[in-house]
């Protein structure tokens, strides 16, 4: 019994040490874990991303420390805006680094901006959680250690929606798509997808300026042109005007369905959902896919008075897989932080039967083709979608033999 009492009293002596340290901040650089937020604050994609992302990562903080009381105080959220700029990003990710302290970047829309902060974390060992940023580059060519490329991709967007409309019979197209990173990325992957789904492109994909409003030419040039699918590549708020235009052009009346690369609900939110009608699009997550998901949802609406797009649910996500791996590693440095990453298994409200390839850094997870409802089906304010299939996360993304990455 006095044995027994003497080994509880040591394992209690033990587990209150190890608290104390991580309390009094041992392996935190600066005694805290400093989160930066580098986004869109005012710019096409701001509505998507933006504010709302900044919102969801203190959740995320907020969350962690509730949970983990010897970091109660010790994590901190810090957000900066991008304007969409590889420079403005490059420029902002050196400063929130060597100024603010940053220990880690998340969210990053915009493939060019996002690929750009990649590049100067890695120089100094800050781990990146790229949600926002589509380009297959981040996790091939332009890969790095301290990368993770979470939520989508341009692969997987191709791979659900190139696939099931093409085998839905749309399988003839004309895509345009906008001309930087993620767009080129983009066209190359949906193409593709198409080509290898028994489809045809009827003509070579047209680059449009990024941002634009006029997409006249193009629409113009689709009716002459008769595909079954005018194939859109656009994002935030180009992609609404796209839409806006399509629909005053008359394409659908004409036949030629609406194959859209990348959507979100606000999008959808911005012209109404009968402007999307019977679309179809992949995504990694919607606010309604299930009670957990409903649940968190109506967390994020009350604290920042909107529905969450998935783009901001996976920036909490993201956020909080980053903070439970510092955890697990018990600090906040770069290299032990990716370490505690690499292969990790998990499932949240977010990401289901998500894992983190240490090969390229690809956190695959299940995905969802959805199709938009017209608005009489909808049950409720921001019912959007209806699901029509499961992607599962071994086939969702890129197979690790046609990656390209190399650390």
């Amino acid at each position: 019994m006095q044995k027994t009492r003497l080994t509880a009293m040591i394992a209690a002596t033990a587990l209150f040490s190890m608290t104390a340290a991580l309390a009094q901040g041992a392996k935190l650089s600066d005694n805290a874990v400093k989160v930066g937020v580098l986004t869109d604050l005012s710019g096409v994609y701001s509505e998507l991303s933006g504010p709302g992302s900044v919102k969801a990562a203190q959740m995320a903080a907020d969350d962690f420390m509730a949970a983990n009381a010897a970091y109660k105080g010790k994590v901190q959220v810090v957000g900066v805006d991008h304007q969409n700029k590889a420079d403005v990003a490059s420029n902002k990710a050196a400063e929130m680094i060597d100024r603010q302290n940053v220990d880690m970047l998340v969210d990053l829309p915009t493939s060019s901006a996002a690929l750009a902060a990649s590049e100067i974390a890695k120089g100094k060992k800050i781990p990146v959680m790229v949600v926002t940023g589509g380009t297959t580059a981040l996790t091939n060519e332009k890969c790095n250690k301290y990368t993770f490329h979470y939520a989508y991709d341009n692969f997987m967007l191709a791979n659900g929606t190139g696939t099931a409309v093409t085998k839905r019979g749309g399988n003839s197209w004309y895509i345009i798509y906008p001309n930087y990173a993620f767009g080129q990325d983009l066209n190359r992957q949906m193409s593709a997808a198409v080509q290898e789904n028994g489809g045809k492109l009827v003509a070579p994909s047209d680059a449009t300026p990024f941002p634009n409003t006029d997409f006249s030419s193009y629409l113009l040039k689709a009716q002459s042109l008769k595909p079954k699918i005018f194939g859109t590549m656009q994002a935030g708020n180009d992609l609404v005007n796209v839409v806006k235009q399509y629909n005053e052009f008359g394409l659908k009346k004409q036949g030629i369905g609406l194959g859209i690369g990348l959507l979100f609900e606000t999008d959808v939110a911005a012209l109404g959902q009968d402007a999307f009608a019977g679309a179809l699009a992949t995504v990694p997550w919607y606010w309604n896919l299930d009670q957990r998901s409903r649940d968190w949802a109506a967390k994020f609406e009350k604290a920042f008075g909107k529905k969450p797009t998935w783009a901001q649910a996976g920036v909490y996500s993201a956020t909080m897989t980053y903070l439970q791996a510092v955890a697990r590693a018990g600090s906040d440095n770069g290299d032990a932080v990716v370490k505690a990453l690499e292969g990790h298994r998990f499932s949240d409200f977010f990401a289901r039967s998500a894992y983190i390839r240490p090969q390229d850094h690809r956190v695959t997870l299940d995905v969802y083709t959805v199709q938009v409802k017209p608005k009489a089906q909808a049950k409720e304010a921001g019912d959007i979608f209806t699901k029509v299939a499961t992607i599962p996360s071994a086939r969702a993304f890129m197979p690790l033999s046609e990656s390209k990455c190399k650390f």
